[in-house]
């Protein structure tokens, strides 16, 4: 009999899941590390919320540990790259807590409005302050939407509702998407520029890690109010405090902070400032839904092999799994690759299969590419989660099957159509089960995607490739491949180089200013 530790507060009825499927559960929450390490090797399954800290000496304790299930969306708490290499599947819940969440910006904002929670302390501390807690109507003001996926539509929805005027950014959403949730897409700076009301609604990725910055903020709107649901980390904290206190943002409201459990923070005290521990999943429907959620899909797992909703492993059988596996492998290589490269909304993907591959579970590799796709502008994004989160987008997906073509017995190809281009990149596997690029917008080369990539496009001319060379290894980079391809002679060319660390951004800079070139990226696999 599988045997379950459910080591943060979960509802009574996710546990009688356990039990009713014949599982062997125990309700240990509050464990310190020393605590968790001492009896996590009794167990199969862990079912955790935000407070355990699933890290490298628990799982190396967890002998019998088979799946981690995190009821919510966010695993920050559990360290993937030690749970794969240890052979834990992740679980999460990606869609439990969005209508919850973006009924608590709504709330946030309602209360930046209005001084609420100022008001009900003053009130209640036997004050009359009528005239000092003087609000402003959110009816026909700007709402500006940073991140417009799951939460943040559904926030701009309720933003409509309110007679606000909705405007987002987002570089994944279409121009077709934003007119059907009745938003105007923008480029951040027009966002900044003109709301009244920023929310965030974004995931913390590379790309959107300080976000709201001293630099940002001062491009906002004078007495701008300001709601952060998301993560900690998308606002400077310091910049904020500053920008408040200068008069420039009229105040904010924030359940998500850089450092938590909050004791201590710059905006604490601030009159302007609303706070709230991080309750945006925190009601009875959305605590109950993730929890019923996740024992579902560990029992699943445990009874019956099914994968559902994995951060870290593909959803495949174990028959099909030799044969898929490298594969998969291409085909999120495939879409990374793609991603890495999109700055724009994607509107359609297409996916051609020739040769054997055609005859596989297609469909687990289509996921594996848009996984890849998505991943680099939304990092909690998985196999399961991809196509629905593509689907929200409006992304048009489509599966194209032939017969063998052209030198390879069989090949995948992506094909990415954004609001400015169309893209595409194609690759095998070889013998060993090695996947290669094979073809990249239509020209020709072979490469293995390394750790560390650049990606060079430039006119075919004599003396690019020494002047690249040198720029590298004057900034002490070395190259571990090169791989060169071109449509004809003195024509368009693109190079794919591995390298052996990260390309500093001013050695980008200066590849970027060589002659001939057109562009550069540093591209990780």
């Amino acid at each position: 009999m599988p045997k379950v530790l459910i080591s943060d507060k979960l509802s009574p009825a996710a546990v009688q899941i356990f039990k009713d499927r014949g599982i062997e559960v125990d309700v240990k929450t509050g464990l310190d590390r020393d605590e968790l390490i001492k009896i996590i090797g009794e167990y199969d399954g862990l079912a955790i919320r935000s407070a355990t800290k699933v890290t490298p000496p628990v799982l190396e304790a967890a002998k019998n540990l088979k799946v981690v299930g995190r009821a919510g969306i966010g695993v920050d708490n559990v360290d993937l790259p030690a749970a794969t290499a240890a052979g834990v599947i992740v679980m999460n819940t990606p869609f439990g807590n969005s209508i919850t969440t973006a009924e608590h910006a709504i709330a946030m904002m309602l209360s930046l409005a209005r001084d609420i929670p100022q008001a009900n302390a003053s009130t209640h501390a036997g004050k009359w302050e009528k005239s000092k807690f003087m609000g402003v109507e959110v009816t026909g003001k700007v709402l500006g939407v940073i991140g417009c996926g799951n939460i943040g539509s559904i926030v701009a929805d309720r933003g409509l509702g309110l007679r606000m005027k909705v405007i987002a950014f987002d570089p994944f959403l279409t121009p077709e998407r934003a007119q059907d949730l009745g938003v105007e897409k923008v480029e951040l700076e027009d966002l900044l520029k003109r709301a009244d009301f920023i929310t965030l609604h974004t995931p913390l990725t590379d790309k959107t890690r300080n976000i709201l910055n001293a630099e940002n903020l001062a491009k906002c709107k004078k007495g701008v109010r300001i709601v952060n649901c998301a993560r900690g980390g998308l606002i400077v904290e310091a910049d904020l405090k500053a920008a408040i206190e200068s008069g420039h943002v009229a105040g904010a409201a924030l359940d998500v902070f850089e450092e938590e459990p909050a004791k201590e923070n710059p905006l604490f005290g601030m009159e302007q400032v609303i706070c709230t521990p991080h309750l945006g999943a925190s009601t009875n429907e959305a605590q109950e839904n993730v929890a019923l959620q996740v024992a579902e899909q560990m029992a699943d797992y445990l009874l019956t092999g099914a994968i559902t909703n994995s951060i870290n492993v593909p959803s495949v059988s174990a028959d099909e799994a030799p044969k898929l596996t490298p594969f998969l492998t291409l085909a999120q290589q495939l879409g990374s690759f793609a991603g890495q490269l999109t700055e724009s909304g994607i509107s359609a993907v297409t996916i051609e299969y020739a040769g054997d591959v055609a005859e596989m579970n297609t469909r687990v590799l289509t996921n594996a590419a848009l996984t890849g796709l998505l991943k680099p502008q939304l990092e909690d994004v998985n196999m399961v989660s991809a196509p629905v989160i593509a689907k929200e987008r409006d992304i048009k997906v489509s599966e194209v099957k032939s017969e063998q073509q052209g030198a390879y017995e069989t090949y995948i190809r992506l094909v990415v159509k954004t609001e400015r281009q169309e893209r595409s990149v194609a690759g095998t596997v070889f013998s060993g089960g090695l996947p290669r690029v094979i073809q990249i917008k239509g020209v020709n080369m072979e490469a293995a995607l390394g750790r560390h990539m650049l990606y060079v496009t430039n006119q075919d001319k004599p003396g690019f490739i020494g002047a690249l060379g040198s720029t590298l290894g004057k900034a002490g980079i070395n190259i571990a491949n090169f791989n060169l391809g071109r449509e004809a002679a003195g024509g368009d060319a693109i190079c794919l180089i591995e390298v052996d660390a990260d390309v500093p951004a001013d050695t980008l800079a200066e590849i970027q200013a060589l002659p001939h070139v057109v562009q550069v990226k540093a591209l990780s696999f």
